[in-house]
């Protein structure tokens, strides 16, 4: 009761006209972003991270929230048109999608996709609502000890599993706590790392590091790899389902739901392996299995309700920890330190307002989704016509401009440039660019946890391992890092075992006294000969 109560205050807030005007605002671009290859709502959410000073911060996230949604949308309308996912997430529905969109039946792909993603956003919004104060209350109980084991298995478990191995990923992690050292150590006040340079006394600001990183170095990825043709876009017209394809859709966006919310709310879940589990559960559950691989409706409506379910999810963790999970999680999170809002368990009780009025824009949004997207089909598929050179030129020029309104300083210009070459020489090797934007956020929150457990127990390290939920999160830990040390021993030791069974003769019983396992085979005629 107390839940839904907040909940209706957080509907004042947000269905106010200013509120409702930034929410449309914020899905219509997040769909443009989500639509367009290569951009994406982490990049968007970082570019109006600057022009977003002024307005309040309640307006400003449920303009973001709308982004996020939009985009986790707008990917979709990429991969059925172009079989070119515009996030990682919609990977799985391009299977599908472009099959059904080759076969004549775009117009239902995209329909199921929006409204499987309506359904899977308002059952996940409804989840958050239900579960963030209870992970609240939890999160509350906790000591310094806890809350540190807690955010190193965040930064542990996203490193470790993204990128090409986990040396990259831990190298980018390294690179993310070295910049997030920039600066005036918060205890001795002694200069780390700023090279005798005034200006990064107070560090680099999280804003141009999102900017840099995400929108500067993307942009320079994609224009070292631009295309001068233009993609050939299948057409599309009034989306619509048939009582047929509604039959065949509502269950694979429950069952998507059920994947994505669970997922997203863990550290490292991410929409990618719900997905991907949400086509392998309907692949097997379906009526008609002759279809998979030709364009199955079903392949398009479970993924991508696990993706929007899991967008809902990565919101628990943000909200109710501090902890985010994914690179627009992260940039949000940037967004609460540049309001000089402090993340972590008590933001729901310092600022009910924001989050309430957060997550009731969520329903709002998923509604505007829904309304917006399946008349605008059309034109979405017009907007992934438009000359990238000009996309991109316009990002560098707005990624400037938001940067230097910062601080109106030259200096982060230059700051500007050289991480922009760091997140394009990233994506270059193959580093992953979300534990570097994790590792900026989260490492001075960790330093400042680990420095207040030392204090309590007067420098001993034995205060780092005094809370039982703190000596279970670093033996997770021990299990993510030695994991594939331990795989490899046991595959190892398995093929011993079979080497030492080939070589060695087998186990005497009564019956077989006096003869080897290759006797006993050499005398028992084989499958193929009895055959």
């Amino acid at each position: 009761m107390e839940v839904l109560d907040a909940l209706g205050q957080g509907f004042a807030t947000a269905a106010t006209p200013v509120n409702l005007l930034y929410a449309c605002i914020g899905v219509l671009l997040g769909t443009a972003v989500g639509v367009l290859p290569g951009l994406g709502p982490a990049m968007t959410v970082a570019l109006l991270l600057p022009v977003t000073f002024a307005l309040e911060p309640t307006s400003a996230f449920i303009m973001f929230a709308g982004i996020y949604y939009g985009g986790m949308y707008g990917g979709s309308t990429t991969s059925i048109l172009l079989n070119t996912p515009g996030e990682s997430s919609t990977v799985v529905t391009a299977i599908e999608g472009h099959k059904m969109a080759k076969a004549g039946r775009a117009a239902q792909a995209l329909a199921t996709a929006a409204i499987g993603s309506f359904v899977a956003g308002t059952i996940g919004t409804a989840l958050l609502a239900f579960f963030a104060p209870v992970v609240v209350r939890f999160a509350i109980s906790l000591g310094a000890p806890s809350y540190l084991a807690i955010m190193l298995l965040s930064l542990i478990a996203v490193t470790a599993v993204l990128g090409s191995s986990r040396v990259r990923g831990f190298s980018a992690l390294a690179l993310g706590l070295a910049i997030g050292l920039i600066g005036l150590d918060p205890v001795t006040g002694q200069s780390r790392l700023t090279f005798g340079e005034i200006q990064l006394v107070d560090g680099i600001d999280i804003v141009v590091i999102a900017v840099a990183i995400f929108a500067v170095g993307e942009a320079l990825w994609v224009a070292a790899h631009l295309k001068r043709s233009s993609a050939a876009v299948i057409p599309v017209g009034r989306p619509w389902m048939s009582r047929e394809d509604w039959g065949r859709s509502w269950k694979p966006w429950l069952r998507g739901t059920a994947y994505g919310f669970p997922f997203g709310a863990l550290p490292a879940g991410g929409a990618e392996i719900p997905t991907f589990l949400s086509y392998v559960t309907e692949k097997r559950l379906t009526k008609k299995p002759e279809e998979f691989g030709h364009g199955a409706i079903e392949g398009v409506a479970g993924p991508e309700a696990a993706n929007n379910a899991s967008a809902a999810g990565t919101l628990v963790p943000m909200l109710a920890l501090g902890l985010p999970t994914n690179a627009t999680a992260a940039v949000m999170l940037a967004a609460f330190i540049q309001f000089g809002i402090q993340p972590g368990p008590l933001l729901l009780e310092r600022e009910p307002q924001l989050v309430w009025g957060l997550i009731a824009s969520l329903f709002i949004g998923n509604t505007l989704l829904l309304l917006i997207n399946l008349p605008l089909a059309p034109a979405w598929a017009k907007l992934l016509q438009l000359p990238r050179p000009y996309l991109y030129a316009g990002i560098l020029f707005f990624a400037t401009l938001g940067a230097y309104s910062v601080n109106l300083q030259w200096f982060d210009l230059l700051l500007l440039m050289v991480l922009g070459l760091l997140g394009f020489m990233m994506r270059r090797y193959g580093l992953p660019v979300l534990p570097l934007i994790i590792g900026a956020i989260i490492g001075p929150l960790a330093e400042r946890q680990l420095r207040q457990a030392l204090q309590l127990s007067s420098g001993s390290p034995t205060g780092l391992f005094n809370e039982p939920i703190a000596i279970g999160t670093y033996v997770i830990i021990a299990v993510i890092l030695l994991w594939p040390f331990l795989a490899r021993a046991v595959r190892g030791a398995r093929g011993s075992g079979r080497d030492a069974d080939d070589q060695t003769p087998g186990p005497r019983t009564p019956g077989q006294t006096g003869r080897t396992r290759a006797d006993h085979d050499q005398s028992t005629p084989s499958h193929t000969e009895q055959t």
